[in-house]
């Protein structure tokens, strides 16, 4: 797909990866369960902080993330892709006339935003590297 003066054109590429596919569920917990057990998932963390809960999942070495979490509104995954430069691809996108929702994650800045059909869809930076592997073997009660 090529968005002519979006994030993605045949002359300059803002998206690096997708690195997490975040994943709105009623019981992360159950979720989590049917992933190992039905698909062969390896769970790699899972927290409860904030009153939330968030498991993270791997289905393939090379490919991204799958983030079950309890606290997301809808049933709409957030398909969250890594930028070299979070505030270019965030002055590109409002200046597309984007509505963009800009937060933190471990990993560093994020926006996130709806596109046509009501696909939801993230950009962040990685500017704290360590916070990759920061919660690897974390498995709370």
């Amino acid at each position: 797909m090529v968005l002519r003066s979006g994030l993605l054109s045949e002359d300059v590429r803002v998206l690096e990866s997708l690195d997490f596919v975040y994943t709105p569920v009623d019981d992360v917990d159950a979720a989590a369960a049917r992933w190992v057990d039905e698909l062969g998932a390896e769970l790699v963390w899972r927290i409860r902080a904030f009153g939330a809960v968030v498991a993270a999942l791997r289905l393939d070495p090379g490919g991204p993330l799958v983030l079950l979490a309890d606290h997301l509104d809808g049933d709409v995954p957030i398909l969250v892709y890594r930028v070299a430069d979070f505030a270019a691809a965030v002055a590109r996108l409002r200046a597309a006339g984007v509505e963009l929702e800009e937060l933190e994650i471990p990993h560093g800045p994020c926006a996130s935003f709806r596109v046509g059909g009501g696909q939801r869809l993230a950009v962040y930076e990685l500017v704290r590297p360590e916070a990759v592997h920061r919660f690897d073997g974390r498995i709370d009660d």
